[in-house]
């Protein structure tokens, strides 16, 4: 049995007897996986292989969206906007574009922001 099969097999077997739980936890770290994949792409100016996985994002962020349950209170904030960042540059960049993507596409949502200073916490870092 050649080993991309058999790796194309654990997979499938691994979908099949995922609790509902595991899958959706699939399908985010498969959103995240693409994501990443057209950022690269977009990076190496690969156009159609950015926009390829833009749209397996978009599907899956459409799949997730279409089998919320509403009648917890945590389907109803699928569509809101939170950043958790560290308050390091590339922290800022990411509120900055979070910022600039809501009030381009989303101007009524508000963006929830968590920052942590970790050290602030750390005795041995604070003077």
């Amino acid at each position: 049995m050649p080993l991309p099969n058999a790796y194309a097999q654990y997979n499938n077997s691994k979908v099949l007897t995922a609790s509902p739980a595991e899958l959706t936890l699939m399908l985010y770290e498969g959103a995240i996986k693409f994501c990443n994949i057209a950022i690269t792409a977009i990076e190496e100016k690969d156009i159609p292989k950015a926009h390829n996985n833009i749209v397996k994002v978009q599907k899956i962020i459409d799949h997730l969206r279409a089998t919320l349950d509403m009648k917890y209170p945590v389907a109803k904030e699928f569509d809101n906007i939170y950043v958790s960042f560290s308050g390091g540059k590339d922290s800022g960049l990411l509120l900055n574009l979070t910022l600039e993507f809501r009030d381009r596409f989303y101007p009524q949502k508000t963006v929830g922001v968590f920052h942590q200073d970790f050290e602030a916490q750390d005795r041995k870092s604070v003077v």
